[in-house]
């Protein structure tokens, strides 16, 4: 039987060994030493800006070198994308994506001048957030009973949209189609048009993501009739979600994460990777973004790469079915 002192012994070579193959993995990981820029394709005061700055700030805690945040708004969030993906490979250069940059694009636009799933390399999910289903405060419904019964009693129907191939274009694609309305759709080129329409009462119904369309409705101005989060959402206490209403089909949710130049080492996505999840822990980011109505992300790369491949199947039969024809 070995002696206490041997088996000691080799329980501290276990250990050193131990810590021998973890370390190099800990020192494999690369924290940026220069400052970082954080693109993204929409301008301030829109839900991705929103995201965006929050986890700056979260991220010049973990990064001393700091975060800068660029708006390259325009073209649905297509400018911003392919300066990332040529980028220098080096961590220093990095997109916060969404939904229709990463998964939709490649669906709803016939010639981009980015790949999403051959440009880019994920580091991490940050947030996602559900829209609402809403309608003008004029309009003589309370739910969606009532508002389908209505709008099948009107010649024609319009649907804002945030613009052609969005995510709200495609669900009011499916509301109209699930309960048999004559709907057409009306895209706008801001955010800004479509909600001065649907407060107008020029739109008889929009999907607006729930932190967009809230204020609005806590003050009278609209009606929200669903959500397309599984759950109810917080902001908005007592609307229904699609899947109580029994219109599973309409579940959907915009997501935004960081994604870096393809060729960016193994060990700087690692160190970016393990920055985002700190980042994501911060006490302050999770309670700002939740009270602004998102779900947070948990910041890893393999799930967020699944996610981004689910989706862009999914979204790629929705397109199809409605029979949208690509954008050139």
């Amino acid at each position: 039987m070995p002696s206490p002192q041997l088996r000691i012994g080799r329980r501290t070579a276990l250990a050193s060994a131990a810590l021998g193959l973890v370390a190099p993995a800990v020192q494999a990981q690369v924290t940026p030493d220069r400052p970082v820029r954080l693109l993204l394709g929409f301008p301030p005061g829109t839900a991705p800006d929103v995201v965006a700055r929050l986890l700056a700030d979260a991220l010049r805690e973990v990064w001393p070198a700091g975060v800068v945040v660029d708006n390259r708004a325009g073209a649905g969030g297509h400018i911003a994308a392919p300066e990332v993906a040529r980028a220098a490979p080096d961590g220093t250069t990095l997109l916060l994506g969404e939904l229709g940059t990463l998964a939709m694009a490649p669906s709803t636009h016939a010639r981009l001048n980015f790949d999403p799933a051959r440009d880019f390399a994920p580091i991490g999910e940050v947030a996602s957030i559900g829209f609402a289903f809403v309608v003008p405060a004029a309009l003589p419904v309370s739910d969606m009973a009532g508002y389908t019964a209505w709008a099948r009693s009107q010649p024609q129907l319009f649907m804002g949209t945030f613009g052609a191939g969005t995510p709200g274009h495609f669900g009011a694609a499916i509301l109209a189609s699930s309960l048999r309305l004559n709907a057409e759709p009306v895209h706008f080129r801001s955010t800004g048009e479509a909600m001065t329409a649907i407060l107008g009462g020029n739109v008889q119904g929009m999907f607006g993501s729930v932190a967009l369309v809230a204020p609005h409705v806590q003050a009278g101005r609209l009606k929200a009739l669903a959500v397309t989060t599984a759950e109810p959402a917080a902001l908005l206490p007592g609307v229904p979600s699609v899947v109580q209403l029994g219109l599973d089909g309409l579940r959907f949710v915009s997501w935004f994460g960081v994604v870096a130049p393809a060729a960016t080492p193994e060990p700087v996505q690692a160190g970016l990777e393990a920055g985002l999840r700190r980042a994501l822990a911060n006490p302050t980011l999770r309670s700002r973004l939740q009270e602004a109505g998102f779900r947070v992300g948990d910041g890893d790369r393999a799930a967020f790469a699944t996610l981004i491949r689910s989706e862009t199947t999914r979204w790629a039969e929705v397109v199809r079915a409605t029979g949208f024809r690509a954008i050139e």
